[in-house]
């Protein structure tokens, strides 16, 4: 059977693991985070990083900050994970859905500013697969609109537009180091802000709503509760897990990449005949590999090729159900304007097998069980 992920494991990481709980610190905000964080910021340069549980708790955190309320309104895509409009409708806004663009799938930047009220608070750009959104028209809009931009980077680790780490472009990026990301804690995140003066805000609001970060640091000689917050620190377990992983950050990238080679090569017959689509990465983009998916005729196709590889042990998934169709999409938001390729091409991509460790031999076989459906 080929899986169509498996979780990453890394030399390192049981004897971090195991590091983790001898140093008797297993809580959070140790060694082992700050070192993930540090890591971050480096890679970002802009801005300060702060590991997340999750990077629905990252957006969560973001809308906090970005003093979502209820009656505001936020701009984001239909195709994404629910995580993304989860934050925003937690603290009382309507979600206005807008189109995707059929290249990239990521939010069309022509539609946002038609989506704009005097409601409008934020857009959330979301860079599927890892590719970046075309950043400088979406930022040029906000800035034009006074809008908070929250980048939904939960697959753009490793990822940039215009040189530009994704993530760290906007007021706020999120990522997610969940199971199925490139680098993973099992279940975890990240959430970059930019202003410094946000700063303290955050640690607060990550820490129940405490100012316990700048006790720990000496700056005061107790801590108490001064805003509302939550507990979103990870353990120390989950960052040293990935802090195996980030030491590894180039290597992981380059096998990704090879793997994503291999399926675009190996691809190319169906997709010169035109009985495929393949991913498409504009020139202003450095992609991470996150995921290589092909796009079939329509859902009948899709469904019929899905089964088909599984009969030969092969597991292929489709992706995200629009949400403005969902019973909570309709009951939170709205579709603005015209939804002219969300369906159309939600309806048509399916994910395959590619994970760190899979071999080449697994990889020749998806690709040989895709062409004989396409000869068929």
């Amino acid at each position: 059977m080929i899986n169509f992920n498996e979780p990453i494991l890394v030399e390192n990481a049981f004897k971090y693991v195991r590091e983790a709980i001898n140093n008797k610190k297993l809580s959070g905000d140790g060694e082992f985070t700050k070192r993930c964080s540090y890591w971050l910021e480096r890679w970002c340069k802009s801005g300060r990083v702060f590991l997340t549980t999750s990077c629905t708790h990252a957006t969560e955190m973001a809308a906090i900050l970005a003093d979502i309320r209820p009656g505001d309104e936020v701009i984001m895509p239909s195709f994404t994970f629910v995580s993304t409009a989860d934050a925003f409708v937690l603290r009382g806004a309507k979600i206005k859905f807008v189109d995707i663009r059929p290249d990239t799938m990521n939010i069309d930047e022509s539609q946002i500013e038609a989506a704009v009220t005097d409601r409008t608070k934020a857009v959330v750009p979301v860079h599927y697969a890892g590719v970046g959104c075309e950043m400088d028209s979406i930022m040029e809009t906000a800035k034009k609109h006074s809008l908070t931009v929250i980048e939904d980077a939960a697959q753009g680790v490793m990822s940039t537009y215009k040189g530009q780490a994704l993530g760290a472009i906007g007021d706020y990026g999120c990522y997610s180091f969940h199971e199925t990301k490139n680098y993973s804690m099992g279940e975890g995140g990240a959430i970059v802000v930019k202003d410094e003066g946000k700063v303290e805000m955050a640690e607060i609001i990550r820490e129940k709503g405490t100012n316990r970060s700048k006790f720990f640091r000496g700056q005061i000689d107790k801590y108490t509760w001064v805003e509302a917050g939550s507990s979103y620190l990870p353990s120390e377990l989950n960052a040293a897990y990935l802090w195996a992983q980030l030491e590894e950050a180039d290597e992981i990238f380059k096998e990704r990449m090879k793997i994503w080679n291999m399926y675009k090569e190996g691809l190319s017959g169906p997709a010169q005949s035109g009985r495929i689509g393949l991913p498409y990465i504009p020139d202003e983009c450095r992609h991470n590999a996150h995921m290589f998916y092909i796009k079939a005729k329509d859902l009948e196709e899709r469904t019929q090729l899905i089964s088909f590889m599984k009969a030969k042990g092969i597991s292929i998934v489709f992706h995200y159900v629009p949400l403005h169709t969902a019973p909570a999409g309709r009951k939170y938001g709205e579709f603005a304007g015209e939804d002219r390729y969300t369906t159309k091409e939600s309806d048509r991509i399916v994910r395959l097998p590619l994970y760190y460790g899979m071999k080449k031999v697994d990889v020749e076989r998806v690709i040989s069980g895709i062409c004989e459906f396409y000869r068929r």
